[in-house]
């Protein structure tokens, strides 16, 4: 019985070098990792904000509002009756397709009056001359979502047979804990309502005061009159103000309602469900609600209920603006995605590459014997797959479970094409290393290599292809999505810069080695001379630094623009670093006084506006903005907004010049205005000059004028400039009444939202993954060539080098690589941002809202010195330090294992 007398290839090379296979196990299980993570990031913060958009907008904007008009309708009696208004929601639900999905503990149906109806009790109170206004509605399901404190639930009790109902009737109803309290109901309290057109009247008995259980729920908070009293306006004066409440009746009543007149309407509110929502739901989501508004599903709708059903909701628009945002986010962080996903590539190939050089020998032994090209191969494929596919499995396994709920066919990709490349990347270069067996190897000097045809029209076409990114983004800008090309195009730039640093790099180091020749020292010559001996193939760890250094550039310029965008978008809301105001009513000295004393106030600035200044040209009104011309001035100073000398605001006799924004100043310019402020009185203007915006104001056109000019000047608004400020404080000292705002709380919300939040941390962790590839980059350039560099060193040893001078023959050995990539990542981080800079808009990843960001239309990106410049220097420090240390622990060694007879390092 025969048996294989030769050792199983995979188990004999794995047990000959244990440290090299774990060593590749380890960087593709990190690798791996990384590479899952990313797409697994990306899903969570997208699904994340969208859940957020819907979660945080308001009731009566996410909710689906399903209404019906009985005014058309035959038999609205019947209609209005609790059994058909149960089955027209299940009708409607029948209707509703994915991924629109329901939360039925917050939905309601019912019917309510079309229009409120006004209070005829004298007792009610009132705000002006105007008379209370309440509406009536039935709601379902009031009693889970409400606590009876006072009184009994409201019944309905039908008029018996043969009685006139179209006389009033008296129904029984219940109302809130705030509307008791703002219109002073008590139980056993008679309502007698009239329409206003006084067509029909009823009196509702209030039975039962209620504690709504969450008035923040999507069953309360899409009508705030149900459980909160509202002032309204009945016209602009702001004389006419009254209140606007509900009074909920059982569900039984409403065919009542049909006899007040107008007919009522009956709805269906269907809180949507967002827990579930993902982010690629978005599109199907629009599409669904847009069929209900205005589609086949309306016609199916009305089918199924009746003919005059409509649906209103602000979904479709909530969910676009989402898509919108994220449009603009995704090619910014996509850069960071493709510059550390390059990186990384570039790392797997130098550790194909450092495997390959160790194992040049064996493998050219393997050659000259007959070994075919085909079976090295799939030898060393075996081999690296042993170790490298377990490891991608674990490093995908980690990112399933530490970023759970997201999509898992993006991550398995990204972890497979990382295991492909650790396994490909050492046979396919010892197959075109050994393709052809040599006699001998010539010298591959980077000074002396002549580039070939080859690697000529590889170069152009990534010059091509640059230009081409470049041009992309500049003609459609980061608003289209993401692009493969555009968002490669800092790597892309990274990469032909390599390919040009390499064909310029022999020169320096000839220019160098002249004038080193002639000194005494041998150790800056020798130094030269072996920086210009390092191999041709020496192009990929400076491709992987330059790719690495860029990225930090370009993604530390992206992040410190977004910090410095909400730090002004904060200051901007703000004013300062905190606004104390009163709408519609001044501050008295008492106030002013109390706030001047609150914790970490050091300065106050009293501010008077009037919104309704009239320049009498017979146009549009104005606001007028009264200062203190020496407070005021120093916090624009401080803001860095409309700054000014207060000297612009003196008085010139009985004139007071005034700063205008720049089309009020054009209504202005050429003459003196007598002006009359309705809440400050007369005063004299004459244009001093303009400001494009100023601390107080947003974007209205406005006039800034100095408060003596005034004889009623009255603070309404009191910018506060200070330090640890406390709102309660703040809103203790200011009063019931009055609005208080802190920068701080204004910046804290600008990052709050997890879309911006999520992206912002996935691009500093991309950052930090791609500053640990290009160290690692570092570490296995110099790895590759410390063998050869420790017989280098022993044999200069014998002839009389000391221990000091190989230390330095090291460190300076290493300088001009270490040199060339960090001037050239600054330089490549510098141009990426330049030329991109343009057409990338940093608003939609720096800001939640626009609405919290006035005064400024966009972000753009700048180039943050501190991120071109920390990085680079690090690379020289991370260089000459390895280096040191491997000086310093080479001249400690023995040099006899360096200095065997035969070894050909």
């Amino acid at each position: 019985m025969s048996h294989r007398a030769v050792a199983p290839w995979v188990r004999t090379r794995l047990r000959s070098a244990p440290g090299a296979a774990v060593a590749l196990g380890v960087l593709v299980l990190i690798t791996a990792f990384l590479a899952a993570s990313y797409p697994r990031a990306v899903d969570r913060y997208e699904d994340a904000g969208l859940r957020h958009a819907l979660r945080t907008a308001p009731a009566d904007q996410r909710i689906v509002q399903v209404a019906s008009d009985t005014q058309f309708l035959p038999d609205s009696d019947r209609i209005l009756t609790p059994e058909q208004l149960l089955s027209g929601r299940q009708n409607i639900l029948k209707t509703l397709s994915s991924p629109l999905a329901v939360d039925l503990a917050d939905s309601a149906y019912g019917v309510r009056s079309p229009k409120p109806l006004v209070g005829q009790d004298k007792w009610l109170p009132r705000l002006s001359l105007e008379p209370a206004e309440l509406a009536l509605s039935t709601r379902s399901d009031l009693a889970k979502h409400s606590q009876l404190v006072q009184g009994r639930a409201a019944a309905y009790r039908p008029p018996p047979p043969g009685e006139d109902t179209s006389a009033e009737a008296q129904l029984e109803g219940v109302v809130t804990t705030a509307t008791a309290r703002d219109l002073r109901i008590k139980v056993g309290a008679v309502l007698h309502l009239q329409e206003k057109t006084g067509s029909g009247t009823v009196a509702v008995k209030v039975t039962g005061i209620v504690q709504p259980l969450r008035t923040d729920s999507l069953y309360w908070d899409v009508r705030p009159e149900m459980h909160t009293p509202v002032v309204k306006a009945a016209d602009l004066t702001g004389d006419t103000d009254f209140w606007s409440a509900e009074v909920l009746l059982p569900l039984e009543a409403g065919p009542v309602l049909a006899r007040l007149g107008a007919l009522p309407i009956t709805y269906w509110d269907f809180a949507p469900r967002t827990d579930d929502l993902i982010s690629s739901d978005a599109g199907p989501l629009t599409s669904v609600v847009a069929s209900l508004e205005s589609g086949p599903a309306q016609s199916v709708l009305r089918e199924r209920t009746n003919p005059t059903v409509s649906v209103t909701t602000d979904l479709e628009a909530l969910v676009t603006g989402h898509l919108k945002s994220r449009s603009v986010i995704d090619p910014v962080v996509a850069v960071a995605g493709f510059g550390v996903g390059t990186v990384a590539a570039v790392v797997l190939l130098m550790a194909g590459a450092l495997a390959a050089a160790r194992r040049h020998s064996e493998l050219a032994l393997l050659r000259a014997r007959g070994g075919s090209v085909r079976g090295m191969a799939g030898r060393l494929s075996a081999e690296l797959a042993v170790m490298a596919v377990p490891a991608a499995a674990v490093g995908w396994l980690a990112a399933f479970l530490l970023l759970p709920g997201a999509r898992t066919t993006a991550s398995v990709l990204a972890a497979a094409a990382v295991a492909a490349l650790a396994v490909a990347g050492l046979p396919v270069r010892a197959a075109l290393a050994h393709l052809r067996p040599k006699a001998h190897g010539d010298r591959a000097d980077l000074v002396r290599a002549k580039p070939s045809r080859r690697r000529t029209v590889v170069e152009l076409t990534f010059v091509v292809l640059t230009a081409g990114a470049v041009a992309a983004l500049n003609r459609r800008g980061t608003g289209s999505g993401v692009d493969g090309l555009v968002s490669a195009a800092p790597v892309l730039v990274a990469v032909i810069a390599s390919f040009v640093l390499v064909r310029l790099y022999p020169l320096p180091l000839r220019l160098v080695a002249r004038p080193l020749a002639l000194r005494r020292g041998v150790v800056g010559f020798l130094a030269a001379a072996r920086s210009g001996r390092a191999p041709a193939t020496a192009t990929l760890p400076l491709l992987a630094l330059l790719i690495a250094l860029s990225t930090a550039a370009f993604g530390g310029s992206v992040l410190a623009g977004v910090s410095d965008s909400r730090d002004r978008a904060a200051t901007v809301t703000v004013g300062g670093d905190a606004l104390v105001r009163r709408a519609g009513s001044s501050l008295d000295a008492k106030t002013v006084a109390a706030v001047q004393k609150a914790t970490g106030v050091r300065e106050i600035s009293p501010v008077g506006i009037d919104y309704r200044l009239s320049l009498q040209d017979f146009k549009p009104e104005v606001t007028l903005v009264a200062v203190d011309s020496a407070s005021y001035a120093k916090l624009s100073r401080r803001t860095g907004i409309g700054v000014f000398d207060p000297k612009a605001l003196a008085p010139q006799g009985k004139v007071f010049p005034v700063l205008a924004s720049p089309k009020t100043a054009k209504r202005l310019a050429g003459k003196d205005r007598e002006l009359r402020s309705v809440h400050f009185g007369y005063f004299t203007a004459r244009l001093g000059g303009t400001l494009t915006a100023t601390p107080v104001m947003d974007e209205r056109e406005f006039l800034v004028i100095d408060k003596a000019a005034l004889a009623d000047f009255r603070p309404t608004t009191l910018m506060i400039t200070g330090s640890d400020l406390d709102r309660k404080a703040l809103q203790a000292a200011a009063g019931r009444g009055t609005e208080v705002k802190l920068r701080t709380e204004e910046r804290a919300a600008l990052s709050d939202p997890p879309l911006q939040k999520g992206a912002e941390q996935v691009y500093a962790a991309a950052i930090a993954a791609g500053a640990g590839f290009a160290v690692l980059a570092v570490l296995l350039s110099l790895l590759q060539s410390s063998p050869e560099r420790a017989a280098l060193l022993a044999r200069l040893r014998t002839m009389g080098l000391t221990r000091g001078q190989s230390r330095k023959l090291l460190v300076f050995e290493s300088l001009p690589q270490a040199l060339l990539a960090a001037c050239g990542g600054a330089l490549v981080g510098w141009a990426a941002i330049e030329l991109l800079a343009p057409n990338i808009d940093l608003a939609a990843l720096a800001l939640a809202t626009h609405t919290h960001w006035v005064g400024t239309a966009s972000a753009p990106l700048r180039t943050d010195g501190v991120s071109l410049l920390v990085p680079a220097v690090a690379v020289v420090c991370i260089a000459i330090g390895v280096a040191a240390l491997q000086a310093w622990w080479t001249t400690r060694r023995t040099t006899t294992t360096e200095l065997r007879a035969g070894d050909a390092r």
